[in-house]
């Protein structure tokens, strides 16, 4: 069984005991939380897809711990006119473990 949802602007495809890292949720480390955004849900061979979203579908996972992801340079430069800009960014993440897909 996986299932496919939405968390912040990004859609992973998931099935349990999956990690998987996300932008930064509210909830403390150690907590669970519902991911009610689910598009899809495969069971076997039956798949069930949603318009969006399924209503009755909803995934339960654990905060494991907030983390930053790699950084990302951006770096600008303009020839023949001794400028250039460097500027770092590092996303601030959350890593969770998929517990249960519930459809239902």
């Amino acid at each position: 069984m996986y299932a496919i949802i939405e968390v912040g602007a990004k859609q992973y495809a998931v099935k349990k005991g999956d990690t998987i890292e996300v932008e930064k949720q509210s909830a403390e480390a150690g907590k669970e939380i519902a991911l009610g955004n689910v598009l899809l849900v495969s069971k076997e061979k039956k798949i069930e897809i949603g318009q969006p979203y399924l209503k009755d579908a909803k995934i339960v996972a654990t905060v494991l711990e907030h983390c930053k992801s790699a950084k990302t340079i951006s770096f600008k430069y303009r020839r023949r006119k001794a400028k250039h800009w460097k500027k770092g960014h590092r996303q601030q993440l959350t890593r969770i473990k998929i517990k249960e897909i519930e459809v239902g």
